[in-house]
């Protein structure tokens, strides 16, 4: 298809051609894998999967989640075949549903992209005090006001990166892909060769670890039904965001077909490369007992079975790689946030849905990493005899829950209209009815564990109940859904018609 063509489609949809259509398919698969980002995630939330179930979450946890999650991909792969916009999602569940279908899915969206944006850039700010501080002997501290610092450079330069040029970002997303591949060869090749002994096939594929302080094993319900799937997050933690090949499909040449193959890929190929990257720390993993001690914390395995100059090696890897993931994030962020705005959902639309001269969506990039780095103030400090700022995984939390309900409804009104549903070039054909329930019980089912307690002490009415060790999501995915929810009732019902045409509707000409 043509650029001509790409067009004349998004015509068809109801936009003119304001972005610069300049990226190839390879630049959409770019992003989303970008965003998946195996050597962020991995790293991040290992302790996780650790901590809730141990090697099984991993080793059989990750491919049984990830198969589950390339199944959310097809169904998703489809409707952006079908509608290739910015706006992604939050068209679809408008065009297939009413308004309302697409106020929540929009604002869930933009609340979870934004979210993700934050987490992503504060982790990568935590990686990256630890490699300063090993390179600097320990003198740079990594403190949390020194952490948050870095943050906010970090969510800086890739606002202005963004900002530069669109087509610095299709280049960089490019290259961002060969460093994921080529970092996670060389960090996979080092925890091969380079650790002394590794861990037996036994213990990586049927060891298991509780450190939840549910379940005593006397009957093992509670850690089977209760624990294990707790540690499956760290599967749903690091899939997510690849609707970013729905947010730059009008950047995107051919989009009805590249970017629903994009999609899918991206989640295809993190799901091997992160399995394999998982097992490489599994097989390393030797020392039990300083990683209990830890936390989980991925960085045990490192320290304990490597040199301190390799160590410190694999933390750069992973600290450029989450560099180049927060970047992605950024860019479909604002893509959203301008898609949205050119609807008239955002306050202040007419400033976020401008494009300057080079096509590019500056004001949108500037209000989401503002807003990135406001939500992010909790992480400024930590409960009393602890170093994590607990309340800041609210922030987490609520992007991966927020993005994944904004997944669900598209992809269930999908379901709704059976036949009637006009598919693109890439189509799941008569598959789609099983794929979407499974789909959609899937969303569900994760949604519903993640907003639990993650400890006995984060049980409200326990003996050892403390508010520092609350899961905030159920909190914070309430009040989100309550303000959405108000805010349509006492005033969008009466404006918000969902997407608005800026072509002619009649000759639909660009």
């Amino acid at each position: 298809m043509s650029v001509d063509e790409d067009s004349r489609r998004l015509a068809e949809l109801g936009y003119k051609q304001e972005l610069a259509r300049t990226w190839s398919g390879f630049s959409n698969f770019a992003i989303s894998f970008s965003i998946i980002s195996i050597l962020a995630g991995c790293f991040t939330t290992f302790g996780q999967a650790w901590n809730n179930g141990g090697p099984i979450a991993i080793s059989w946890g990750w491919p049984v989640i990830s198969l589950f999650i390339l199944i959310i991909g097809f169904c998703m792969a489809e409707l952006v075949s079908a509608y290739p916009t910015a706006g992604g999602i939050y068209w679809w569940a408008a065009k297939m549903g009413k308004p309302i279908h697409g106020w929540f899915t929009g604002w869930l969206n933009l609340i979870g992209l934004i979210a993700v944006t934050a987490s992503v850039d504060y982790g990568c700010a935590t990686f990256l005090n630890i490699v300063l501080s090993r390179l600097t002997g320990g003198a740079w501290e990594g403190t949390l006001p020194q952490t948050f610092l870095l943050f906010v450079i970090v969510l800086a330069l890739h606002a202005l990166i963004n900002i530069f040029s669109h087509r610095l970002i299709s280049l960089l997303q490019n290259v961002s892909v060969w460093w994921h591949v080529a970092g996670a060869v060389v960090v996979v090749a080092i925890l091969v060769f380079a650790p002394s002994d590794h861990q037996s096939l036994g213990f990586v594929f049927g060891g298991t670890n509780n450190n939840s302080g549910f379940g005593d094993g006397s009957d093992g319900l509670p850690f089977w039904l209760y624990v294990l799937p707790l540690g499956f997050l760290l599967t749903q933690y690091t899939i997510t965001g690849f609707d970013a090949c729905a947010h730059v499909s009008e950047e995107t040449q051919g989009a009805a077909r590249t970017a629903a193959r994009g999609l899918w890929q991206s989640i295809f190929y993190s799901a091997i490369g992160g399995w394999i990257l998982l097992l490489a720390f599994l097989f390393a993993a030797t020392n039990v007992d300083e990683l209990n001690k830890q936390g989980g914390f991925v960085g045990a395995i490192f320290e304990t079975a490597l040199s301190s100059p390799l160590a410190t090696a694999v933390f750069a890897i992973s600290t450029i790689g989450q560099f180049f993931c927060g970047m992605s994030c950024v860019t479909s962020m604002s893509r959203m946030t301008y898609a949205f705005s050119r609807d008239g959902a955002v306050p202040g639309w007419r400033l976020w849905s401008k494009v300057d001269r080079n096509r590019t969506p500056v004001n949108a990039i500037i209000a989401g990493c503002v807003v990135a780095a406001l939500i992010t103030l909790p992480a400024l400090y930590a409960p009393a005899g602890l170093t994590t700022p607990v309340a800041f995984y609210a922030v987490v939390s609520i992007a991966v829950i927020g993005l994944y309900l904004a997944f669900l409804i598209p992809i269930w009104l999908r379901l709704r209209m059976g036949d009637a549903f006009q598919p693109g070039p890439w189509t799941l054909g008569r598959k789609y009815k099983a794929l979407c329930w499974i789909a959609c019980v899937e969303i569900v089912i994760v949604s519903i564990y993640f907003i639990m307690p993650f400890s006995p002490a984060g049980v409200p009415g326990g003996d050892d109940f403390t508010w520092t060790s609350v899961n905030y999501a159920p909190i914070a995915v309430g009040v989100v859904l309550v303000l959405i929810a108000l805010w349509w009732t006492l005033s969008a019902r009466h404006w918000f018609t969902g997407p608005r045409r800026t072509v002619d509707e009649e000759t639909e000409t660009v």
